[in-house]
Parts: structure tokens; C-alpha cells; sequence
């Protein structure tokens, strides 16, 4: 079986995370791709992290009717910082024999060798990195962890980004060409993201 594990912290979810999705999904064959919310996330500060439980509804929304697509939530429950390492070794004890592909960001790839125990994170997966337009990622040679290969996804070009998300919401406008019917439809209902009076 060959598993993705797509994680963020998804605040909120939009349409460029779900179009690299279905761009790894398709690309790489998959049959099976994890979203996985980020509980704590490590390297980045708290600041307006909407609560677990409306980013993992949220990324509901945002995939219901996508074939192969699934929420889980392990990093959201997991106590204290989290560290995808954990997670690929919980996923590969549960499913023995997994091929596991971690789908990143170019960014992430710059960064990669600050993630906790590195070295060892890219000896268990597969990575396969959104790649923009023009672009060919690969890992820095004087990073300190081994060389590893990567697979590019020719992502299209798009600036879309949560943060820009966030900020049309605190001014009151609209995001559903941003986030899709259903997820804006949540931001709605709950007020998320709303500057308050």
C-alpha cells in the first residue's frame, strides 16, 4: 500500500493545500492520503492557531468528496510538540509494509534539517516535494543529513497562502473562492479568524 501523509496546521485549510494533494494523490499513485492536522506544532508559534478540533473539521470539509482522502487526528491528540517522526513511526508499526510518502513544501525542504531527528525521518519515507513552476527541489548537499532523493509535484504557480486567508476574514470579506463552499461555510458558522468588535 502506498500511504501520504500531507501534514499542516491547516489554519485554515484552502484550495492550494487541496490541489497538492490530488497533484500527490494522482502523481505518486497513492492509495491512501493522510491529512494530518498539526497539534503543537514545533516551529511555529501559537498565535492565531484556530483550536484542533475546528482545523481537523475544517480539513473534513475541505475533503468529504475526495476518493482516497482521510482526516486523522493522532497529531491533534498527541500531548506536547509534534514531531513527524512520531507519527511515521506509529503509521508504519500500524501498517506494515506501507510504502509511506511524506508530501512537503519546498519551504519545509529548506528547513528539513531542523526537523526533529532528521536524519532518521528521511530513512523511513519516501519524500515527495511541491515543486513551483520552473523549480526542481532538491536537498541542499551541505545540509547536516544525508543526501536522500526526491520527487518533484509540478505544482502550478499560486500565492495563496492561510495567512492571507486569515486576513481577508479579519476584514470582514469573503473566502470562499479561497477555501471552497464548504469550508467557508465553517469560518461562517463559527466566526474563525474574525476581528472582534
Amino acid at each position: 500500500m502506498r500511504l501520504g501523509l500531507f501534514g499542516g496546521s491547516f489554519n485554515p485549510p484552502h484550495q492550494a493545500h487541496l490541489a497538492l494533494a490530488r497533484l500527490a494523490r494522482d502523481h505518486l499513485g497513492l492509495d491512501r492520503l493522510l491529512w494530518l492536522p498539526a497539534g503543537a506544532p514545533w516551529q511555529k508559534p501559537a498565535g492565531q492557531l484556530a483550536p484542533g478540533e475546528h482545523r481537523a473539521a475544517m480539513v473534513q470539509a475541505l475533503i468529504r468528496d475526495e476518493p482516497g482522502f482521510e482526516l486523522d487526528t493522532r497529531e491533534l491528540r498527541r500531548q506536547g510538540p509534534s514531531y513527524t517522526l512520531d507519527t511515521v513511526l506509529t503509521l508504519a508499526a500500524e501498517r506494515p509494509g506501507a510504502e509511506l510518502w511524506l508530501i512537503i513544501g519546498q519551504d519545509q525542504l529548506a528547513r528539513l534539517h531542523t526537523w526533529h531527528r532528521a536524519a532518521e525521518l528521511v530513512d523511513r519515507v519516501h519524500l515527495a516535494v511541491a515543486a513551483r513552476e520552473g523549480q526542481s527541489p532538491q536537498a541542499d548537499p551541505l545540509l547536516p543529513i544525508p543526501r536522500f532523493p526526491v520527487v518533484a509535484l509540478p505544482l502550478p504557480r499560486t500565492d495563496l497562502s492561510a495567512t492571507q486567508i486569515r486576513e481577508e476574514l479579519a476584514e470582514g470579506r469573503s473566502v470562499i473562492d479561497l477555501v471552497g463552499p464548504a469550508v467557508a461555510h465553517y469560518l461562517d458558522q463559527h466566526g474563525l479568524y474574525r476581528r472582534r468588535a
